[in-house]
C-alpha cells in the first residue's frame, strides 16, 4: 500500500496544476491562482475536502469559463482526480494539498468567487463539533478568502449534519437562499448539480439515504477575530 501511494506521488508531483508540500509554488500561490495556474481572469471556485475531486472536474467541463480548485489533505486523493483532468484535457482545474483551515495561507482576500462543500465527513460526534466544515470557526475563514456576498454550496446524505448546518446559519444570522431535505425531489435544484455525484452519493442513495442541499452567501462585515488562528507542521503532511 505505501509503495502503491509513493507511485502516486510521483505522479502529482510532476503535474503543476496540483499544489502541494515539496514543490516551490506552496508557499507562494496566495494572490496568484489566476496568473501562475489558470492564465486568466476568470472566477475561481473551490471544492472543499474534494477526494477524488469529482466536483472540480465534473464542473469544470460544464463551465469552461470558471476555474476549480479541489482542496483536500489526502495526496493520494488528489491523484485520481487529476487522471480525470488528463483524460479529458481540463485546462481549467487545479488542485491543492492543504488543511481547510488553512485556507488563509493559500488564498489571498476575496481571491475566491464561490465554494462547494460535498458530502464533507459529518464528524458525528458531539466533541467532533469545531471539526465540521460549517462551524461557525470555518464559516468565518470561507468569509476572509471569499469576495463579499460570495456563495456557499452544502451538499450531504447525513441528516444530523444538515441539521446542524442549519442550526449554526441560523444563529448566524445568515439566510438560505434555497434548502431541501431531498435534492432528488427538486428538478429546478438538482439542474444546480448537472448530474455530478461523488462516490459517497452513489453508496448512499443507494441504501436509501437522501441527499440535503442548501446554498447561503457570507458576507466581510461578519469576519470576527473569536475563533483562534489554526496553524499545524505542514510539514507533517507529506508523506500522507
Amino acid at each position: 500500500m505505501a509503495r502503491q501511494k509513493q507511485k502516486k506521488f510521483a505522479v502529482t508531483q510532476q503535474r503543476d496544476y496540483i499544489v502541494e508540500p515539496g514543490k516551490e509554488i506552496y508557499e507562494s500561490i496566495r494572490g496568484q491562482w489566476r496568473e501562475k495556474i489558470f492564465k486568466n481572469d476568470n472566477p475561481i471556485v473551490l471544492e472543499l475536502a474534494c477526494g477524488r475531486g469529482e466536483y472540480s472536474t465534473g464542473l469544470g467541463e460544464v463551465y469552461p469559463d470558471k476555474n476549480f480548485i479541489g482542496i483536500d489533505i489526502k495526496g493520494d486523493r488528489l491523484w485520481y482526480g487529476s487522471n480525470v483532468v488528463e483524460e479529458k484535457g481540463l485546462k481549467n482545474v487545479a488542485f491543492l494539498r492543504c488543511f481547510i483551515l488553512d485556507l488563509e495561507k493559500f488564498f489571498a482576500d476575496g481571491e475566491v468567487d464561490e465554494i462547494w462543500i460535498v458530502h464533507p465527513d459529518p464528524r458525528p460526534r458531539k466533541g467532533d463539533a469545531k471539526k465540521r466544515l460549517t462551524h461557525p470557526r470555518f464559516l468565518n475563514n470561507y468569509r476572509k478568502i471569499l469576495k463579499d456576498n460570495g456563495l456557499v454550496r452544502f451538499k450531504t446524505d447525513n441528516q444530523g449534519l444538515f441539521e446542524y448546518t442549519l442550526e449554526v446559519l441560523e444563529e448566524e444570522k445568515i439566510p438560505t437562499e434555497v434548502q431541501t431535505f431531498n435534492l432528488y425531489e427538486e428538478p429546478e435544484l438538482m439542474k444546480e448539480h448537472h448530474g455530478i455525484k461523488t462516490r459517497y452519493e452513489r453508496k448512499f442513495t443507494a441504501e436509501g439515504h437522501n441527499i440535503h442541499y442548501c446554498r447561503f452567501r457570507l458576507h466581510k462585515k461578519d469576519i470576527t477575530d473569536k475563533y483562534p488562528v489554526h496553524n499545524p507542521l505542514l510539514s507533517n503532511i507529506a508523506s500522507n
